[in-house]
């Protein structure tokens, strides 16, 4: 069973900068597609970025201002996110389409809680 792990979650006021990190751990997997996710109170979880062989994807809402990385030695996805925002706040959610044998599934974190202050 992989697991995904996040963590750099946390306080910050606007127009400041936070790194959230994701590590994919387990045996005998690859990864096939990693990303970012989040759900504020009372809303829908929307995407946030995404990558996938070296293409990135991002809502429009943080273009510009965070950046999807990945580290495939490490099996760690980040996501910088700078000039942040009060409507940024919400629980983070890494996302990953994992390949184990013939099968492909996907598999989600247990979130992390980001808050940006006015």
């Amino acid at each position: 069973q992989v697991q995904l792990v996040e963590s750099g979650g946390g306080l910050v006021q606007a127009g400041g900068s936070l790194r959230l990190s994701c590590l994919a751990s387990g045996s005998d997997f690859s990864i096939n597609a990693m990303g970012w996710y989040r759900q504020a109170p009372g809303k829908q979880r929307e995407l946030v970025a995404t990558t996938s062989g070296g293409t990135t994807n991002y809502a429009d809402s943080v273009k510009g201002r965070f950046t999807i990385s990945r580290d495939n030695a490490k099996n760690t996805v980040y996501l910088q996110m700078n000039s942040l925002k009060p409507e940024d706040t919400a629980v983070y959610y890494c996302n990953a389409n994992l390949q184990k044998g013939p099968w492909s599934y996907v598999s989600w974190g247990q979130g992390t809680q980001v808050t940006v202050s006015s």
